[in-house]
Formats: C-alpha cells, sequence, structure tokens
C-alpha cells in the first residue's frame, strides 16, 4: 500500500472508531511494512489488540494497540477529543509497562508523544495529508522499529557523528597495519552499505550485526563469511544461510575481496553496526567518511561540516526554482483539463479525452523531470548531488500525489540516481560520492513509502568520473581543457586556493600547464576556483547547459576574479548571488559568496536574499563601479611596497650593532640599512624593525664590501633565497625592490600608507627614510589635503565597493592602487574648501598622535650613528667631514618615559582605537567627512548607494576615450601577494 492510496482510503472512511480502529492499523502496517500483531504474536503476549490492563485508578481497561518497548495507541472516532484518548494512556501507562511512546489517532489526526523517563515529552503531529511526508513516515516506523531514536536530544546529527567514530577507528586500525589506502577504503564502503541495507531492510533485519556477533572471535571465519555475503550481492541475488539477499551489484560488488580484521576492529565494526543506519544523514556521513579515508583530511574528522541546509541555499534558486515554475504552469494547464472534464455530464468519449489529456500533461511532466541532468564537476563526496537528488525527488513526490488523487493508476518514482553526474579527482571522494547518492536514493524511497529498485538495486554506478576537471594532462606536453558532460544544471563548490597560492598548491609544471592552456581566458591572478566558472559560462555559452550555480570565495567579486564574472554577465547574467555568507571549507568556518548564472533567460534578481534590478560583476546591486575607469590624473602616485623574498628584516638592536660596525669601503651601514614597516606596524605599534637595503641593481662585488651586513645576509638570507621560488638570481637583492615607488617617495620627508587588508581603513604617515613593506600601498603625498580625501568617508565607500573582502567583515578589505585609488575622482574643490579639509585632517592626525604617544608617557630621544650627507639619511645627517661626505646621523625616537609607560602603550594602537571609536575620534571624521563632501557639492548625509552612483558618475565624466596602462609597477601587482 502506497501513502496515496492509504490516505484516499481514509479520508474516504466515515466509521466509528470501533468498527474501523483495527483495520486502520492493520493497513498501517503494510504500509509502513511492519509485520502485523496476529502475524508476529499470535498469543498476544507482546503485541496485540485490545491490551487488557488495570487502570491507575482503579478498575479495568483495554488499550487498543500494545507493542511491548514501543508504544500504547489509543484510538479515537473522527474529529473526536484526543485529549481524552491522550488521558487513557496515561492511565493504562504503568499497566502497560512504561512504553517510550504513547500515540493517539482519530483515524485522520496522529499524535505521537515521547514517554521517557528523565526527559522531557515531545510531541509530534500530522494528519492523512501528512503521511506523504517522508519526515512523518520515518517517524511511524521509528515507532515500530526503534522507538529509542525518537528520545528528545539525540538527533541525526549526533548518530551520524557517532557511527563515523566507530568507523574512524576501524580505518585507523587498517592503516596501522600497513593496508593499501584504496583497498581499506572500497571495503569499508561495502560494510557501510551493508548496515545501512540491513536498517531500511533491503537485507534481512540484523543479518549483518548477527554474522558480526556470530563470528566475532574468529577473524577467518568472520572475512569467509563476509565474502559469501558479498558474492551473494554481487552475482545477481542468492542466499546466504537460511536468507534470501538481493542482487546489488551497481559497481560497489564487483569487487568482493575482504580484508581480514583484528578483534580490535572487529569490536569497533560491531559497535557502528549496532546504530540505525536509517537515522544517518548522507549528506553529513559523506564528507565525514572522506576526512577517515583521504590521510590529508584526517585530522579534520572532528571539525564542522556542510549541512543540507546550507546546500539547498543554493539548489532551490538555480535548480528548484525553475522546475518548481514549470510545474506551476503545467498543473494551471492540467487543471484546466480536469476541470473541463468535470463540466462534462456524461462519462462518454469527449470526457475520456479531457481525462486522458489531463494524464499526458502531468505524466509528460513527470518523464521531463526523470531526465533532469545535474553535473558537480568538483563533486566531493557527493553532498551537492545527493542533496539535488532529494529535491527533485520531492518535487516528482508532490506530482504524483496531485495525480493519484485524481486517478485511479498508481505510478511510481522514475527520478533515478544515474541523472547525476560529477567530477571529482580524489578517488576516495569519487568512490565514496556514488554510494552516498545511492544511500541517499534508497532511504528516500523508504521514507516516502516507495520500494525500492530491485535486479540489481542499485544501476552501475559510472557517472562520478574520477579525474581533473580543468586540466587534462593525459598528453603533459599537449595539455588539454577537458571536457564536461553535457547538464541541464551545473551546481557545486569547487576548490578555493588564491592565485597567490597557486604554484605553492598546485606545483610549477601544473601550474604552468594550466595558465598556456586557459590564459587567453583566466587572469593568471584568478583563484583557482575561477576556472570552475569560466568553464561553465562557456558551456551556457555553447548551449550545453541551461543555469549554473558555484560557490566561490568573497575575492571574485575584486581584482582578476571580477573579469570572470565580468564575462558571465557579457555572455549572459547573474540571477542570483550571495555576496557574504558564513560556510565549512575543510573543517574551518569561512565566508564565501554564492553566484547563480545564465544566459540571461532568467529575468528575475535577488542579491543577499533581496529583489533587485541589477546584479553587478562584484556582486551589488548599487552603482554599476566595476565600469569605473583608471584616471590618468592618479597614475604614478600609489604603489604597492617592497617585496624583500628573504628575511632581510632585523631588529633594532641588531641593527644599532651594526650601524655602528666599519666596512671595508670606508661606508657607513646606514647607507644600506633603514627603518622598515608592514602593515602590523600601522594598525598596531611599531614594533622598530630595520631591514638591508641595496635598493636595485647592486652588483655583489658591490655590496660585500658592506661587509658587515653582507657577512649577515649570507648567514641568514642567501640559503632560504635560493630554496626559494625566487626568479631573481641576485639573492642580496630584494625581490621586487619596486624603483617606481622609491623615485617617486624620495624627494619627501614622508609619505602616506594604508594597510593593503584591513578592518577599518586606515591612513598614516610614515617618515623617511623608512621603507614600506609589499603589505602597506604607499602614496607620494605628503599634504595634509590628500590625507584628508583620503581618510574621509567618500574615499573609504569607494575603496571598499572596489576592494575585495577577505572572509568575514572582521577580517577586513583588501585595497589595491589601480582599483581602489587610480579610478577615484578627486573633488574640483576651491581654494577654501581645500584648506578646510587639510585644517580637519591634521587636526584628525593631531588627536589620534597625541591618543597613541601622550606626552606624558614618552620622551624622545636621539639615536647616533655614522651616516652619508647624500644618503637615505640625509636629512637627519650633522657635522660632515668634507672630506669623506660621512657625517653624524642624529635620528629622534619616540620611546617609553617607564615601564608602566611601555606597558600602557602596547594598548595604545588604531586598530583597538577604531574599534572603541570614542566620541573625539567620530567627531573628528565628520568634521572632515562634511569638509571634503562639501567639496564634492554634496550633501552631508548622502547615502553610500548615491555617494557611489555620484563618484561612479564623475569617474566617467573625466576618463579618456583612451586608457594607457600605468607606467607603474602597481598594476602587476594587483592581487594577492
Amino acid at each position: 500500500m502506497t501513502p496515496q492510496q492509504f490516505i484516499a482510503k481514509w479520508q474516504a472512511a466515515n466509521l466509528s472508531e470501533r468498527s474501523a480502529y483495527q483495520q486502520h492499523f492493520l493497513d498501517l502496517c503494510e504500509l509502513l511494512n511492519e509485520k502485523k500483531p496476529a502475524d508476529v504474536d499470535p498469543t498476544g503476549q507482546f503485541f496485540t489488540f485490545e491490551k487488557g490492563v488495570d487502570k491507575d485508578t482503579g478498575g479495568k481497561g483495554f488499550a487498543d494497540v500494545w507493542r511491548r518497548g514501543c508504544f500504547g495507541w489509543e484510538y479515537k472516532g473522527k474529529h473526536k477529543d484526543l485529549t481524552k484518548a491522550y488521558a487513557q494512556l496515561l492511565n493504562y501507562r504503568e499497566a502497560l509497562e512504561n512504553p517510550p511512546l504513547l500515540i493517539v489517532c482519530d483515524l485522520n489526526k496522529f499524535v505521537v508523544r515521547t514517554n521517557f523517563t528523565g526527559t522531557p515529552t515531545e510531541k509530534h503531529e500530522f494528519d492523512l495529508d501528512g503521511l506523504a511526508d517522508g519526515k512523518n513516515l520515518d517517524l511511524l516506523r521509528r515507532a515500530f522499529a526503534d522507538p529509542f531514536s525518537l528520545k528528545p536530544g539525540r538527533t541525526q546529527k549526533q548518530v551520524t557523528e557517532e557511527v563515523a567514530k566507530k568507523f574512524a577507528a576501524v580505518a585507523d586500525g587498517m592503516q596501522a597495519r600497513g593496508i593499501d589506502p584504496h583497498a581499506a577504503g572500497h571495503f569499508l564502503m561495502k560494510l557501510m552499505f551493508c548496515m545501512f541495507a540491513e536498517d531500511i531492510e533491503l537485507l534481512p533485519k540484523e543479518l549483518f550485526l548477527k554474522t558480526i556477533r556470530n563470528a566475532k572471535s574468529d577473524p577467518a571465519k568472520l572475512a569467509k563469511l563476509l565474502g559469501n555475503l558479498f558474492d551473494a550481492m554481487a552475482n545477481k541475488g542468492g542466499t546466504f544461510g537460511a536468507d534470501e539477499i538481493p542482487w546489488v551489484n551497481g559497481g560497489l560488488f564487483t569487487n568482493v575481496d575482504v580484508i581480514e580484521l583484528t578483534p580490535t576492529e572487529i569490536r569497533h565494526l560491531e559497535e557502528a553496526a549496532a546504530y540505525d543506519w536509517s537515522a544517518v544523514e548522507p549528506s553529513i556521513f559523506g564528507t565525514l567518511f572522506e576526512r577517515i579515508l583521504n590521510p590529508e583530511k584526517r585530522s579534520q574528522l572532528g571539525a564542522h561540516y556542510t549541512g543540507r541546509d546550507d546546500i539547498q541555499t543554493l539548489l532551490d534558486p538555480v535548480l528548484m526554482a525553475p522546475l518548481r515554475a514549470e510545474w506551476a504552469t503545467v498543473k494551471a494547464d492540467a487543471e484546466r483539463q480536469w476541470d473541463y472534464s468535470k463540466t462534462l455530464k456524461s462519462a462518454g468519449k469527449a470526457q475520456k479525452d479531457a481525462r486522458d489529456k489531463f494524464e499526458f500533461i502531468v505524466e509528460s511532466f513527470l518523464a521531463r523531470l526523470a531526465k533532469v541532468v545535474v553535473l558537480d564537476p568538483a563533486c566531493g563526496s557527493g553532498n551537492f548531488l545527493y542533496v539535488a537528488l532529494g529535491l527533485i525527488l520531492d518535487l516528482e513526490k508532490e506530482v504524483l500525489t496531485y495525480f493519484t488523487a485524481r486517478t485511479d493508476r498508481r505510478v511510481f518514482p522514475g527520478v533515478r540516481p544515474t541523472q547525476l553526474r560529477g567530477i571529482e579527482l580524489n578517488p576516495y571522494a569519487q568512490e565514496l560520492a556514488q554510494v552516498v547518492i545511492w544511500i541517499g536514493f534508497l532511504q528516500w524511497m523508504r521514507f516516502n513509502g516507495f520500494i525500492a529498485p530491485s535486479d540489481p538495486v542499485l544501476d552501475t554506478m559510472e557517472n562520478i568520473e574520477n579525474r581533473d576537471a580543468v586540466l587534462d594532462l593525459s598528453d603533459p606536453a599537449h595539455p588539454k581543457e577537458p571536457d564536461w558532460p553535457d547538464a541541464e544544471f551545473i551546481v557545486g563548490n569547487p576548490p578555493f586556493l588564491g592565485g597567490k597560492m597557486l604554484r605553492n598548491g598546485l606545483g610549477d609544471e601544473y601550474v604552468n600547464a594550466l595558465f598556456k592552456l586557459w590564459g587567453k581566458r583566466v587572469g593568471a591572478e584568478s583563484d583557482l576556483v575561477v576556472y570552475w566558472f569560466e568553464k561553465a559560462r562557456a558551456m551556457i555559452e555553447a548551449g550545453r547547459v541551461k543555469r549554473a550555480g558555484l560557490l566561490a570565495t568573497q575575492g571574485i567579486r575584486g581584482g582578476a576574479n571580477r573579469d570572470t564574472l565580468a564575462r558571465i554577465k557579457e555572455t549572459g547574467d547573474i540571477f542570483y548571488a550571495v555576496s557574504d555568507r558564513e560556510w565549512v571549507l575543510d573543517g574551518a568556518a569561512v565566508h564565501i559568496s554564492m553566484v547563480g548564472f545564465d544566459n540571461g533567460t532568467d529575468k528575475s534578481r535577488t542579491l543577499d536574499g533581496k529583489t533587485v534590478t541589477t546584479i553587478n560583476a562584484n556582486l551589488s546591486s548599487a552603482a554599476d563601479i566595476t565600469q569605473a575607469k583608471r584616471l590618468a590624473a592618479n597614475f604614478g602616485v600609489g604603489f604597492m611596497g617592497d617585496t624583500k623574498g628573504g628575511p632581510f628584516d632585523i631588529e633594532f638592536t641588531e641593527a644599532v650593532k651594526l650601524l655602528r660596525t666599519p666596512n671595508v669601503n670606508g661606508k657607513p651601514t646606514s647607507d644600506v640599512l633603514t627603518p622598515w614597516c608592514n602593515g602590523k606596524d600601522v594598525t598596531q605599534r611599531g614594533r622598530e624593525m630595520w631591514i638591508i637595503d641595496f635598493g636595485s641593481g647592486v652588483s655583489e662585488s658591490h655590496a660585500e664590501k658592506y661587509d658587515s651586513v653582507f657577512a649577515y645576509l649570507k648567514q641568514h638570507v642567501e640559503a632560504a633565497r635560493i630554496a626559494s621560488r625566487s626568479k631573481v638570481k641576485a639573492w642580496w637583492l630584494h625581490e621586487r625592490p619596486r624603483v617606481d615607488m622609491r623615485r617617486v617617495l624620495s624627494p619627501h620627508s614622508r609619505f602616506l600608507v594604508t594597510p593593503n587588508v584591513t578592518k577599518h581603513r586606515l591612513f598614516a604617515w610614515m617618515s623617511a627614510p623608512m621603507l614600506a613593506d609589499h603589505q602597506l600601498i604607499a602614496f607620494g603625498f605628503a599634504d595634509d589635503y590628500t590625507f584628508g580625501l583620503l581618510h574621509s568617508r567618500v574615499h573609504e565607500v569607494w575603496a571598499r565597493s572596489q576592494g575585495t573582502q577577505l572572509r568575514e567583515v572582521e577580517s577586513g578589505f583588501r585595497y589595491t592602487p589601480t582599483t581602489c585609488f587610480e579610478t577615484f575622482p578627486f573633488p574640483e574643490q576651491t581654494d577654501a574648501q581645500r584648506e578646510a579639509i587639510a585644517a580637519a585632517a591634521k587636526q584628525l592626525d593631531t588627536l589620534r598622535t597625541n591618543w597613541l604617544n601622550p606626552p606624558e608617557w614618552v620622551r624622545r630621544e636621539l639615536l647616533e650613528f655614522p651616516g652619508s650627507w647624500d644618503g637615505p639619511w640625509r636629512r637627519f645627517v650633522e657635522d660632515v667631514d668634507k672630506a669623506t661626505g660621512i657625517g653624524t646621523v642624529k635620528y629622534p625616537r619616540l620611546v617609553p618615559k617607564d615601564e608602566a609607560a611601555a606597558k600602557e602603550l602596547k594598548k595604545r594602537t588604531l586598530t583597538n582605537l577604531y574599534n572603541a571609536r570614542p566620541a573625539w575620534l567620530a567627531n573628528a571624521h565628520k568634521t572632515l567627512d562634511e569638509a571634503v563632501l562639501a567639496a564634492y557639492g554634496w550633501p552631508a548625509d548622502i547615502s553610500d548607494a548615491d555617494l557611489l552612483a555620484r563618484l561612479l558618475a564623475l569617474n566617467l565624466s573625466r576618463a579618456s576615450t583612451t586608457h594607457t596602462e600605468s607606467a607603474t609597477d602597481a598594476a602587476a601587482d594587483d592581487g594577492d601577494e
């Protein structure tokens, strides 16, 4: 009996309780595939109707149905008061041996209450229509087979995690014995399937568990029994002892090899088999099992994982929204035919034709669902595909329920796992994905009251391919773009690896081939995930795929990554996006973006849960600042700082020693030794780090004559540099000395810097001869006006929209000179407006400086050492010897007055200041923002969206018709370092 038949029969029934309740319960047993009371207990000792009881309140009574250790069940007539039925059960429950579940039913409504000692009562309610929901069917099955699984506080997630730990113990034992990992993995998957199969009764109940228990003291005997069982499952079924075994096959049991387990491993396997595997959640277990089998992921076993609800967040709009919209249209057409047929008075040919047309319309849509193909080209252990299959099956069941409610025909689900396609590089995950998908399918069939397929139970599993999805190196000399199978939908979570990390993660040979193959379509600085986006885009453009929905790092919104999203919009469009969402990646919580795109057919647009008119390539819906052009007026001013490429930096005490050590060339060490700072020195307190810096183009013979520092470099830098990936053979020189930056900054006694990644967009002054590290963006400005303009809300809003956020907001966003600064339009201010901005900026800097270094806690001291009159320290050199050109550098330093002051000063950082944002700081920025907005001629209360729109308009109006690349090397460094 199917759920739909049961529902139809008992909705139509109008019988009294006494006339109907036993037949109702017997039908329910048939629906749940449970044996009836008289079949298992002819004498009524533990499972019976009309169980006689002594009431707690005195006298005799009868419980309608009772099963020892499972439930007491009381019926009432339709629409009668079930609270009275529950009261009766409470009166009977001690006489019924206090069953774990108390169930009442009025032939239409079911109420299941838990009755476990020491736990609060939980109530589960549903009506006849609710039996079409697999969760409710499963609830009733568990009432018969495993009522303790309904004990409050015990979740499917917990059961799955506990089972995975038991399996991990088996895997650990096999690994310690040196068992081949792939052979061990395949064997464990067969064991996993057997445990699941017996708990959903594909195999006889507890067959596998009893087999283990009967032979656990004899590993060789158990191995032989398992081999016999596997052989029966592989070879079109057979017998195992006295039991009939179904033909499973599907590829899983093509290899029936058995690994003999140790007694300890058998004990862990027995503990795992004792769990109710029908309650295992495939979307969780796949990930956990992959971590068990994969040594690289083994440490993540206890970490977080991505659950069904998270995956469904992407699948609903990408996969299910168009299918549900299509069904709504089909259903409306079918309803018109059905309504028309009812208007015909006689059951003649006209009415039959109308009914036939109704059936054709619905059956055509069911056939269409059975042909939906979903591809996950980086499928891992199959989570996305498993959830996608369940969602399509849910829709198919909805259609079947609608169809069978109007016809007498029995129609079974036609959707199958074979409609899914996957590509996965890891062989463990590839094989596991197929098992997870089939387990999920069989679980769904059982939960929803359908009979599992047979002969074989599993179709041949060849739809998950084990190969690289973006690079075919079968002929290494001629790398090719792999072909993906045609599909209607592409979904998934491709691998994340930043552009700067590709070589470390994948190796030079692979990356060189990747760049050679994809160079014209994907920028070299792009994240690895972008290759999947570009491939999906091309397949949509070619008409081989309709829609795609993929996850990406938040970096997809900026830099070279954004170019691919822009191309998606050129050949189609983005219809769905989540710009910032928490996710789980390799066991760690991260923040990601979700993007759904097609060929432009879908005209709806949803961004971050809101309906919008457009979604830009940076996953915003405001002004499309991705159109912004680089402005020639801003070229050659902002630079990424120096990339040292080795441990050239040294601490202050070591620097002082070297500064006062003579060299064989008679030159002072201060020629090549200066203060150095990175992003941390700006956001936290300066650490007084120094750096050995020969600049650029200096030969080894010249450098070695500064023998005091050269000896230091020989000891600390040379070996590390040679062993690195550096292509700069002059190991005594920095990897990227940023020659143009040095040239632009050299005339100034101070210059502006901002960290390339920071939570708060901070700008600060640095004094020459400080060398800015690559974690800083340095600007060739020394005036308060520009400091104020860049530190204003106007520039921050623009920079945030042009930059890319890292993970969550607290981790900050990236600032690059080409996108954030060179596109930023300055105002056309008057002299008075310029002065107002400069004054507000100077006041902000003064207040901040006083807070960072209160005069009461610091003192100024001079550091003295030899220096050249024309060297980097020239503005601090005094008493120059005209013959040698060498004098004394008198470098002023701020130091704590005492230990107590030093302790307090550690707390005084720009990050802490802007986190707290005291009133004086907020007011100083407010004054600055008002002055800057006045220079633009815009209102002080302008919204961020309006501000971006006006800045974009200003940018485009100033952009020249032809654009040349900046003469600086900043463009080459626009990205991760």
